[in-house]
C-alpha cells in the first residue's frame, strides 16, 4: 500500500503537471504596426496622437480577444487588420493613398504558419477589406496572388460586396497627393528622370501599411499586412505588402513577420523571409533577426521601414529603423501596450 506520503507527493506532481500543460495551452499573442516613418511627437497634436493610441488599442484588442477564447491566429490577425483598415488613419483600406491618377489601388496578403499557404490581392480598387479577400484568395481558389480587375472578378464570384473607388477618398490623402505631384513635377521637368523623382520623395510618400501577426493557443502563427500603397504611384506599381516573403511570411518552426517601409527594398532584400530564415537556420532570437535585416542590412543602402515578429514562444520584436512606428502588442494575460514614437 502506498504511504499517504507518496499519494501526497503524486498528486502534487500530477497538479504540478496538469498547470504547467494548461499554462503551455494559454500562451498566445498578438502585434500590430500602423506603418513607419517620420513620426515626430513636435508633429503631432496632443488629439491626433490620442486617436492614433486608441485605434491602435482597438485593433490589437479585436485580435486578443479572438485568441484569448481560443480562436485562431488567422481570424485574429484577420480582425485587428479589418480595424485598422476601416480607419482613415492609416493607409490601407479607409485611408489609402490616392495614385498619380487619383485613384486608390489596394494591397494585402496573408499567411498561415501551420502549412505555409497563403493568399495576396495586388491593385483591387473596389474592394472595402482587401485582408479579406486575400484570405478567400488563399482558401478558396488554387492561386496565392490575383490582381486587379481579375482579383475584383474573384470577389464577386464568392459574394464580395464592390464599392465606389471614392469610398476610400480622404481629405488628408488628397493633400499629401497634391503635395506628392507637385513635388514629382519639380523633380522631374519633362519626365526625363521619373525614377530620380520618385527617389527624391519624402520618405512619407513612399510608406505606410498596416498589418498583424498572431499566435494561438493551439500553437499556430499567422500574419496579414494591408496597405494603399505608396502616394502618387504611378503604370500599376506594387508594394512588398502583397508579396509572400517580402511583406508578409509566417512558418510555425520559425516566426511570422509583417513589414512595412518602403517596399522596393523589401522585395529586394526578401525582409520577412529572411527574419525567419535567420531564426530557423541561425538560432536567433526574433529580436536579433529583426535587428540584423533593418538596421544592418537594410539601413546602410536606404532602405527604411520596420517589422513586427512574433515566434511560436510568444516572443515579439517590434523593431524599425525609422523616426517611428505605429504598433502595439499584447501577450496572454498581460494589458495592451502601444506606441508611436521611437525610444
Amino acid at each position: 500500500m502506498k504511504s499517504l506520503y507518496g499519494i501526497a507527493i503524486g498528486s502534487l506532481l500530477l497538479c504540478v503537471g496538469a498547470h504547467a500543460q494548461q499554462a503551455a495551452a494559454e500562451k498566445f499573442a498578438i502585434a500590430i504596426h500602423g506603418g513607419a516613418g517620420t513620426i515626430e511627437k513636435s508633429s503631432m497634436t496632443p488629439e491626433k496622437e490620442a486617436a492614433y493610441r486608441a485605434k491602435l488599442e482597438e485593433a490589437l484588442n479585436a485580435g486578443y480577444r479572438i485568441l484569448e477564447q481560443g480562436g485562431a491566429s488567422l481570424d485574429a490577425v484577420v480582425a485587428a487588420v479589418n480595424v485598422m483598415e476601416d480607419s482613415p488613419l492609416f493607409n490601407a483600406g479607409k485611408g489609402a493613398v490616392y495614385t498619380y491618377d487619383g485613384t486608390h489601388e489596394l494591397d494585402a496578403s496573408i499567411m498561415d504558419g501551420r502549412n505555409r499557404q497563403a493568399g495576396a490581392v495586388a491593385g483591387v480598387k473596389r474592394v472595402a477589406n482587401p485582408i479579406n479577400l486575400a484570405r478567400m484568395v488563399m482558401e478558396d481558389s488554387p492561386f496565392v496572388m490575383l490582381a486587379g480587375a481579375g482579383a475584383e472578378s474573384f470577389a464577386k464570384s464568392r459574394g464580395v460586396p464592390m464599392v465606389d473607388n471614392k469610398t476610400f477618398d480622404t481629405e488628408e490623402r488628397r493633400e499629401q497627393l497634391e503635395r506628392a505631384k507637385k513635388k514629382l513635377d519639380e523633380e522631374n521637368q519633362q519626365d526625363k528622370d521619373y525614377r530620380a523623382a520618385v527617389d527624391a520623395l519624402p520618405a512619407p510618400y513612399r510608406m505606410g501599411t498596416v498589418g498583424a501577426v498572431a499566435l494561438d493557443k493551439h500553437g499556430n502563427l499567422a500574419a496579414a499586412t494591408s496597405t494603399g500603397g505608396m502616394t502618387a504611384k504611378r503604370y500599376g506599381r506594387i508594394g512588398d505588402a502583397p508579396i509572400i516573403g517580402a511583406g508578409t511570411f509566417a512558418d510555425n518552426t520559425s516566426c511570422a513577420v509583417s513589414a512595412t517601409g518602403h517596399g522596393e527594398y523589401f522585395i529586394r532584400y526578401n525582409v520577412a523571409a529572411d527574419i525567419c530564415t535567420r531564426v530557423a537556420y541561425q538560432g536567433k532570437s526574433v529580436a536579433a533577426a529583426a535587428d540584423e535585416v533593418i538596421n544592418q542590412v537594410l539601413r546602410p543602402i536606404g532602405g527604411t521601414g520596420g517589422v513586427i515578429v512574433l515566434d511560436a514562444k510568444g516572443n515579439i520584436a517590434l523593431t524599425f529603423n525609422t523616426k517611428g512606428m505605429y504598433r502595439g502588442s499584447r501577450a496572454a494575460g498581460q494589458k495592451p501596450e502601444v506606441a508611436i514614437f521611437g525610444h
